[in-house]
């Protein structure tokens, strides 16, 4: 549970303070940290040591002490020297890596408790049951985001979060497959959907070191108990499907802010050929010239603005006027009208949905 790096790191810290030289091994006598050569005969004084009912014991020289895991023997410290000194730091030691393994598998026991909630494989009692045996709070605010890792350079993604996320103790970083983080963050009071997105922007500018946007961000709405916790889960990840179908130049999106987008999503896909039929007649917008199509997403951000729209193309009035009206020809849809503008731009997202769809 504890790796072999984080008991290096253990061993070289107190050696570096104490001057005694320490060794970690496993039961069957394999080094697993150490700070200086192990002679090869010292593997079968610990065998020995692990079957002898004594916790610790001085032998050829060394310190032995043992590291029990709920009963069940884990570890064997072997302290250098055979002074009281030795005996005092290997003893020290032997505490310290118990409080890691007590630290580690009560972080293991919540990371799973966590990872279970998010995907609906607990009963509503085992939720509030776990969470008391783990000192989890169940009814304070909380909310979701979802990071998709897309940078194929960060291997692990996880340690990378955890690096750069500075949440508070009670948040809580996990994952459920290779590609997602999940962070799974206290809200407090005075927080708002404002400052979670700023929150969110931030996570999201600090892991997408080349600039390149492939870092997203999506956000679930608040909730404020604990079985709530998996729907803000499922709704960031709505919300990350959507933001990239109809939002993909955004790189940090809300649930609460999908708008439109998170109706059509919901869409089956039969419904939408049927409408797609119904408004284009067998046609798609992407039989559209390139000319036509500039024309149109230029037309919508300005919000039906004839003359603001021609200057933005650089066209004269009348160009447009033109285009509208053999556009209007082909659809039956004048983009002048307010009715009609709304029908075009809903039939547009519903093919960028479609789209989405048949490439999974």
């Amino acid at each position: 549970m504890i790796s072999n790096q984080i008991l290096q790191n253990t061993v070289e810290g107190l050696t570096a303070i104490t001057k005694i030289e320490l060794c970690v091994m496993d039961t069957e006598g394999k080094v697993l940290a150490t700070n200086y050569d192990v002679e090869d005969e010292l593997e079968n004084f610990v065998l020995e040591f692990v079957h002898s009912p004594a916790e610790s014991q001085v032998i050829h020289g060394y310190q032995f002490f043992k590291v029990f895991d709920e009963r069940q023997l884990e570890f064997v410290i072997l302290a250098r020297g055979d002074s009281d000194v030795a005996f005092m730091i290997g003893k020290v030691a032997a505490f310290q890596i118990q409080n890691l393994l007590v630290a580690y598998k009560e972080r293991f026991d919540k990371d799973n408790f966590i990872k279970n909630l998010l995907l609906d494989n607990l009963l509503l009692v085992d939720i509030y049951n776990r969470s008391k045996k783990l000192h989890i709070e169940t009814d304070v605010r909380r909310v979701v985001l979802l990071i998709e890792m897309n940078n194929e350079k960060e291997l692990n993604g996880l340690d990378i979060v955890r690096t750069v996320y500075t949440g508070r103790p009670r948040d809580f970083i996990t994952a459920v497959d290779e590609k997602n983080i999940i962070i799974v963050r206290e809200v407090k009071e005075n927080e708002g959907y404002e400052e979670l997105s700023k929150a969110a922007k931030y996570i999201q500018e600090h892991l997408d070191t080349d600039k390149d946007g492939k870092i997203k961000v999506a956000l679930g709405t608040i909730v404020h108990e604990i079985k709530e916790v998996s729907r803000s889960y499922k709704e960031a990840r709505m919300a990350l499907d959507v933001g990239k179908i109809f939002y993909s130049d955004r790189n940090v999106v809300a649930y609460s802010n999908l708008g439109i987008g998170r109706l059509i999503y919901q869409l089956p896909i039969p419904l939408c050929k049927m409408f797609i039929k119904e408004i284009f007649d067998n046609k798609s917008p992407e039989d559209f010239d390139e000319e036509t199509l500039v024309t149109i997403n230029k037309f919508f951000e300005n919000n039906l603005n004839v003359s603001e729209t021609s200057r933005q193309l650089y066209i004269h009035r009348n160009t447009l006027v033109y285009r509208l009206d053999k556009l209007q020809k082909s659809t039956g849809l004048d983009l002048r009208i307010f009715e009609d503008a709304i029908t075009f731009k809903i039939a547009l997202m519903v093919v960028k949905y479609m789209n989405y769809m048949e490439s999974l």
